[in-house]
């Protein structure tokens, strides 16, 4: 997952994700009516295999392997506050969202100019139009190139064109992302 992707995704959360394999099998379970047979065919494996992991017997407790681990962690993230997501997603999408990141920005704009790119940061409203595209891109499977190319037009627009009122020729290169964050409302 990259920096964008991450990025979305904790500014769509409320709370944090379970860490521990433990409190992400409890939440499965409890996701499923408590019954170790859902959840073992969510994630593929037998039930005897989940009630190896969740018992509470000594010496007959399991850890998942790595495999399951990547497993669980996927059917978490699946599961976690779909409503909520599905609110600020909505909420994003219709108001805005605010855009924090560092990285390096360059400029294609007439000859003589000094636009090397170098690294900024920058914190900037973004309109909900940018984070419809964003999110259907995502929706889509757009990999993290595409998603600078829908982030780095809305940043031109909003920051470096200030909507429209200058540097209208500006084109905007947006490159060696070191990290990003995502406000929403």
């Amino acid at each position: 997952m990259g920096h964008i992707e991450q990025g979305l995704e904790q500014a769509l959360r409320t709370r944090p994700v379970p860490l521990s394999t433990e409190a992400r099998l409890r939440f499965l379970l409890a996701a499923h009516r408590h019954s170790t047979r859902r959840v073992a065919a969510v994630l593929g494996v037998s039930q005897r295999t989940v009630q190896r992991w969740v018992t509470k017997k000594p010496g007959a407790r399991r850890p998942p392997g790595p495999l399951h681990l990547q497993a669980i962690e996927e059917a978490v993230l699946a599961r976690w506050q779909p409503r909520i997501r599905a609110r600020r997603r909505a909420q994003a999408e219709a108001e805005g969202f605010v855009f924090h990141t560092r990285a390096r920005f360059g400029f294609a704009a007439a000859a003589g100019s000094s636009d090397d790119p170098r690294v900024r940061r920058i914190t900037q409203a973004l309109p909900g139009e940018v984070a419809r595209e964003l999110f259907a891109a995502r929706d889509a499977g757009a990999g993290e190139q595409q998603q600078l190319v829908i982030l780095a037009r809305g940043l031109g627009h909003a920051y470096f064109r200030d909507g429209g009122r200058r540097a209208h020729g500006l084109h905007i290169a947006f490159r060696d992302l070191e990290f990003t964050d995502f406000s929403i409302g």
